[in-house]
């Protein structure tokens, strides 16, 4: 995994795309190695990932454009697929998914952080889908996460006009749930991954879960999941240990993840 790095902090894991040089922008081999990352994820000691960019210019400045200018169309449908298929297994973990968007998340960049659950930025980051002056239209998601995120009007009026949105405004129209000095991004990023890690973590899997599933149904089917995932957690030690200890006015013993 030549371009990114993981490490393990106690409960939560940090993914860090590593190609500093080139603002860290998304190539096959990075595509490659941000998958190696998340299949070796060991879900049973982690329950929560933050995603990040290495140094202090991007998260991930957008795809690499240099290598797409030469594809073929039948490449670019290759391409396409690989980065929608890795981001899918991000968007797809059980476990939460913060990212922490330390700089420029152009194209690519935007849309891997939208395939995260929660994005916390720095002061200089910068959003933006400036596909369409390029000649293409977003590749990795971002025509129909961007829209599901901020609402159709405002996603179709970045896409079209290839707009970029620093981040006081991408707080303002819900790209992102909190801004930050650019030093204390990862503080705080791990501070609210450890708030996740602390409660139980089958719960906050099947919250998860309910929410991902739900948005795709109508509310009927919805809210008959969110039955089932509801009654699952009332057969786990977790849920055992929680509420005796609520009854008892008590706080609960660690969370044992069974």
């Amino acid at each position: 995994m030549g371009y990114v790095k993981y490490e393990q902090k106690d409960l939560v894991g940090v993914v860090t795309i590593d190609r500093e040089k080139a603002l860290n922008a998304l190539n096959t081999e990075v595509l490659a190695d941000l998958e190696a990352a998340v299949d070796a994820i060991d879900l049973g000691k982690t329950r929560c990932v933050i995603i990040t960019g290495a140094g202090q210019k991007a998260f991930v400045a957008g795809a690499d454009i240099g290598a797409m200018s030469t594809m073929t169309k039948e490449q670019g449908r290759v391409f396409s697929k690989r980065g929608n298929d890795v981001f899918r297994k991000i968007e797809s973990l059980p476990i939460p998914v913060i990212a922490a968007v330390n700089g420029f998340a152009l194209g690519g960049g935007c849309e891997l952080s939208l395939s995260c659950d929660i994005r916390i930025a720095s002061e200089n980051a910068l959003f933006g889908q400036p596909e369409a002056g390029l000649g293409i239209t977003p590749g990795f998601g971002g025509t129909q996460r961007l829209a599901r995120t901020i609402g159709v009007g405002k996603a179709k009026e970045l896409i079209y006009t290839c707009g970029k949105v620093k981040a006081d405004e991408a707080l303002k129209i819900g790209l992102v749930n909190a801004v930050y000095p650019a030093d204390q991004l990862m503080d705080e990023c791990m501070k609210l991954a450890g708030k996740i890690a602390r409660n139980a973590p089958i719960a906050v899997r099947q919250c998860k879960k309910a929410i991902n599933l739900g948005l795709q149904m109508d509310i009927d089917t919805a809210v008959s999941l969110e039955a089932e995932l509801f009654s699952f957690c009332l057969d786990t030690k977790d849920q055992k240990n929680a509420m005796t200890a609520f009854c008892e006015k008590r706080k609960p013993d660690p969370f044992i993840n069974e």
